[in-house]
């Protein structure tokens, strides 16, 4: 099959699309490498996804004319270009041209593909708000922005679907840890400074908040679960995550007990839209896609620790 993955020199969409090769699948990326972070990670994640195999197109998705470049015979295309997570130095318009604007001219672009099998949209479990415990039919209450503009994005992805325009579906995923972490979530800064010494930025009363942390490896199985799935996926949105519940403590403890090295904590005031509980609800996904996540959290950590030692 040949695929578009969207976002591939991101954290997610970098192993997704290493897991679509090794599973002997065609991989067209794009990415349009962005400063939101460290560029030498995304150029780290791309140069490891291109000695695979995959082809890589620096393109800006909110461009109209750039998706010239792009072939239209892709089977399917998993979308994971975003402006992630909660950040006081993003605008709303930020999220809304990267996550909204983005989305509905890839969906036009994905419209004119004719051997299109299925257009997979990468949701977040920042759609549910300030706890996301639930069931995926529950009704949506975003706290953030980001959660916002994911959910839009999310709603102009199945609208096709129930246009029978095209086969769609969402998958919500919930706190993915693991090699390539962004340098500003939680574990790849926890590892950074407690290696160095220095004090974690901990937001006030976070310590108690609850999280599925949910190792990349986990993600990825339910990610390409969708392919071949098309009957079942069209028109759903899944929980992607595991049921087991950490708390912030248990996170800062276990790469503590990994690096070997005590974490200082320098307490922030707390932060708008934080999520207080997360816990995925994946009964649907283990019913239609056979989705069993199995990685503990002490050894999601030592494969994160082990990643940051040999590249950073």
């Amino acid at each position: 099959m040949k695929i578009l993955v969207t976002g591939i020199a991101g954290f997610i969409g970098s192993h997704t699309a290493e897991r679509l090769l090794s599973l002997g699948h065609e991989v067209v990326g794009v990415d349009n490498f962005c400063d939101y972070y460290s560029l030498k990670l995304k150029q780290l994640n791309a140069k490891a996804v291109e000695s695979k195999g995959a082809k890589i197109i620096k393109m800006d998705l909110r461009v109209p004319e750039a998706y010239s470049a792009l072939p239209k015979d892709f089977d399917y295309i998993f979308h994971f270009a975003a402006q992630p997570g909660i950040s006081q130095t993003s605008t709303f318009e930020d999220y809304f041209t990267n996550n909204v604007l983005a989305t509905k001219l890839l969906i036009d672009f994905a419209l004119d593909c004719s051997n299109l099998k299925l257009f997979v949209n990468i949701g977040t479990s920042s759609i549910y708000g300030l706890e996301a415990t639930y069931p995926e039919d529950i009704a949506p209450k975003p706290a953030s922005h980001y959660g916002v503009t994911k959910l839009a994005a999310e709603q102009l992805v199945l609208q096709k679907s129930r246009e029978k325009q095209m086969n769609s579906c969402s998958l919500r995923l919930y706190s993915v840890i693991g090699p390539r972490e962004r340098p500003e979530k939680m574990y790849t800064k926890l590892i950074d400074l407690g290696l160095k010494g220095e004090a974690f930025p901990l937001f006030e009363g976070s310590d108690k908040h609850l999280r599925s942390f949910t190792y990349v490896g986990d993600i990825v199985d339910g990610i390409v679960s969708v392919i071949g799935n098309e009957g079942k996926v069209d028109g759903e949105i899944f929980n992607l995550g595991t049921e087991v519940e950490h708390t912030t403590q248990d996170g800062i403890d276990a790469v503590a007990e990994v690096i070997g090295e005590e974490i200082k904590i320098e307490i922030k005031p707390k932060r708008a839209g934080d999520q207080l509980r997360t816990k995925a609800n994946i009964d649907k996904a283990r019913r239609l896609l056979n989705y069993n996540p199995q990685t503990t959290l002490l050894d999601s950590v030592r494969a994160q620790v082990e990643w940051f030692k040999a590249n950073f």
